[in-house]
């Protein structure tokens, strides 16, 4: 006989199950006991140990206290909305939701007096939760069923060390919260390492998460074309997204609004890439765009971002000037801060002193002072320009020039002896004179200080491997812009086909220019207040090519296709 006081720590269960002469107190006791000592829920201790039936125990519960036997498998389990409820509570307490109507969540049980249960689901989901009665083999099975189409598609990450990954949060030493998920989310963290990491090999700039309301799909931006790599099920949307937020060190709970965070993935001792993270609320959740900074995209070396011989000149004559502005313009994922960085790499010397202000900093490099600017301190591109002025500055670089307060700044660092480099969102580059002077920057300061203006775009390379020569008649060739001249000097245009090596018949990207110096002749039109055609007449005159006929250049040399030049330049 056991004593009173083990008695009086019984579930009502346990009591239920003597009473019914199922099991005597000392069974009961004993199995109460050792399922406390093993975190097991009594109920799952009864079976997985044979001392009772599934069938038995639901029974004695209906009997006891006085509710139906639901069966489970009448259930369809797609349609379980476990997503309401972590993995963690399930398998904790054994309580499967498996319908949800307003404010009420329906929980599957086979212990309805585990009231500590029902409350921390309650707690956790701010819905009122009520026990549904079934047997616990059917209940168990349900579970593993349930969360196992959850993680599908994620059996075979196992490969590369996924779980071991050195990620941090941005700048920072570690987060806190960074070891907080439950080992049964291990799934996800290898799923989400598992995405990040074919990213990287692959080559790509960005990473799309984007929940619907019954599908779920992640996409990779390569070569600047978007295409779709996964569809989790629907259901992980908040447990993805949860990842996410962790490893870059939001709030979780603030579902409502737009963040940003960082992530620093370590692949080695010698090599690690950046995540810029910006969540977005949509109507079925969040979604989430990675940028990927690999500080050796501007390592490169000027070679490679795709100038031409003239143009390499021009663009090096002009960085190397003691003083001046050098602005490049195009529009977001053009390649814009590359070729800024390629510039400052090519500067970055023990005797000179850089500073940046950025928004953010995107590339971290050695010997420069880079600045992230920050709106909500006071922090502008304004506020930061005036700082590096008292600091005894060669070059300065403004990620962007938005408004007339950093480009008068910018103008008059300019003039008083500091190499400025920037960027603006223009189209062309003699478009980039007019826009400074409708900003309120006065003419003669513009025509005194800028030295040259580049404008860009990636096209994507064709595959060496596959592309095959595109034969196209003479009309059509002159209809794109090719003169007389080029056509009778002989050139082949290729067209893509696609291979084993490539995506859908390109490999990489390649940049195309327009690098317009400022000349005497400009800065008279300038001071005229002449407009953007008249600039451009006159750059042609001066020789610079426009996007259009740099790209054709591209063209004759077999680098990309005349598809892929319609598609990122118009004439």
């Amino acid at each position: 006989m056991v004593t009173d006081t083990p008695q009086k720590n019984l579930s009502g269960l346990a009591r239920c199950l003597i009473q019914d002469g199922l099991v005597d107190e000392d069974q009961a006791a004993s199995a109460f006991g050792e399922s406390i000592k093993k975190k097991t829920p009594f109920v799952t201790y009864l079976v997985q140990n044979k001392i009772l039936n599934s069938i038995d125990i639901a029974l004695s519960a209906s009997r006891g206290f006085g509710v139906p036997i639901f069966d489970l498998d009448v259930i369809d389990t797609t349609v379980i909305p476990v997503d309401v409820v972590a993995e963690k509570l399930v398998r904790t307490h054994h309580a499967l939701p498996i319908f949800k109507r307003g404010n009420r969540l329906f929980l599957a049980v086979s212990d309805p007096t585990n009231h500590q249960g029902l409350d921390e689901i309650r707690f956790n989901t701010g819905l009122a939760s009520e026990a549904i009665l079934v047997e616990e083999d059917k209940l168990n099975r349900a579970i593993e069923k349930v969360l196992e189409a959850q993680e599908t598609g994620m059996d075979e990450l196992l490969d590369a060390d996924l779980d071991n990954l050195d990620i941090s949060a941005g700048d920072d030493e570690g987060s806190s919260d960074e070891n907080n998920l439950d080992v049964d989310e291990a799934p996800v963290v290898r799923y989400i390492n598992k995405i990040l990491l074919d990213a990287i090999n692959q080559g790509v700039s960005d990473i799309h998460f984007e929940p619907y309301e019954y599908t779920y799909r992640i996409r990779y931006r390569q070569d600047g074309m978007l295409h779709e790599v996964a569809n989790p099920p629907s259901n992980l949307a908040s447990r993805l997204s949860s990842r996410i937020k962790v490893m870059s060190r939001m709030n979780i709970a603030e579902k409502r609004i737009p963040q940003d965070g960082r992530i620093k993935m370590k692949l080695s001792k010698s090599r690690a890439i950046d995540f810029r993270v910006n969540t977005c609320p949509t109507l079925y959740g969040e979604k989430i765009v990675l940028r990927i900074l690999d500080p050796t995209s501007a390592q490169l070396g000027i070679e490679a971002l795709g100038f031409e011989e003239d143009q390499n000149k021009a663009f090096l004559e002009a960085i190397n000037k003691p003083y001046g502005m050098v602005l490049v313009t195009g529009p977001t994922g053009s390649g814009k801060t590359v070729s800024l960085y390629t510039a400052l790499n090519l500067l970055n010397k023990p005797e000179v002193n850089i500073s940046t202000a950025e928004d953010p900093v995107e590339i971290q490099v050695a010997g420069i002072n880079q600045v992230n600017t920050n709106v909500k301190t006071g922090l502008t591109f304004a506020e930061a320009l005036r700082a590096f002025l008292r600091q005894d500055p060669d070059i300065v670089m403004v990620g962007e020039i938005r408004d007339l307060e950093t480009a008068e700044i910018a103008v008059k660092a300019a003039q008083t002896g500091h190499l400025v480099l920037s960027t603006l969102h223009t189209n062309d580059a003699p478009q980039t004179l007019t826009r400074l002077a409708n900003m309120g920057i006065p003419p003669f300061n513009i025509a005194s200080s800028v030295l040259l203006i580049m404008a860009q775009r990636l096209a994507r390379r064709l595959c060496e491997n596959c592309k095959t020569p595109d034969d196209l008649p003479r009309e059509a060739l002159l209809e794109e812009g090719f003169t007389d001249e080029d056509i009778d000097s002989g050139f082949t245009t290729y067209k893509p086909v696609g291979c084993d090596l490539c995506t859908n018949g390109y490999k990489g990207r390649v940049g195309i220019f327009q690098v317009m110096p400022v000349s005497e002749e400009m800065g008279k039109i300038i001071m005229e207040g002449g407009t953007s055609l008249q600039l451009e007449k006159q750059a042609e005159t001066e020789g610079v090519y426009n996007l259009r006929r740099s790209g054709l250049r591209k063209v004759k040399q077999g680098i990309t296709s005349l598809q892929e030049l319609n598609r990122v330049t118009k004439d």
